[in-house]
């Protein structure tokens, strides 16, 4: 396994949030570009196209999953550099996803949520997340990326014990 996992779940009125936190030594600004800009996404997500802006939908690659499939993500809210909300819906069901970025002393803390509907699969999610969020840290400082196996199943223990006993 490359790391520790770092998601933690918080239960709110409307379900149950899975947040995953890291810190970049970059600016604002350039963590932003990261995670907005279609070459940059390139890198540890995939690219994307289309007319990008609030109440929009682009077309987004997920190149590092099994035939790099294309699914359209709905802009909910683009507040740069501070705030990006997206929405998709695929064979999983609906994924709702928010990054917020807050800079204090040329560090860039990136609070990554995805607004779950369901804790079921979260042993899946968590490292899935975990995965990608690292592949963005490597991306930033041209550090080797790791494989996907470094962290499922690895880290679905972790994820699954977050839920709790069965009830």
């Amino acid at each position: 396994m490359t790391g520790t996992p770092t998601g933690r779940l918080f239960r709110t009125a409307t379900g149950t949030d899975l947040v995953l936190v890291r810190t970049f030594r970059a600016p604002v600004a350039d963590v932003w570009a990261s995670v907005t800009e279609p070459e940059r996404t390139a890198r540890w997500f995939g690219p994307w196209e289309g007319d990008a802006g609030p109440g929009r939908t682009i077309r987004l690659q997920m190149v590092f999953e099994d035939d790099a499939p294309w699914t359209e993500l709905r802009i909910e809210t683009c507040e740069p550099p501070r705030h990006l909300a997206v929405s998709a819906a695929d064979g999983s069901g609906g994924w709702r996803i928010e990054l917020l970025l807050t800079e204090t002393a040329g560090r860039t803390e990136l609070r990554f949520t995805h607004h779950l509907d369901s804790e079921e699969h979260v042993g899946e999610i968590g490292p899935g997340w975990e995965y990608y969020l690292d592949l963005l840290v490597a991306a930033g400082t041209d550090a080797p990326k790791a494989g996907f196996d470094d962290y499922y199943p690895a880290m679905k223990p972790y994820y699954e014990g977050l839920r709790g006993p069965a009830a």
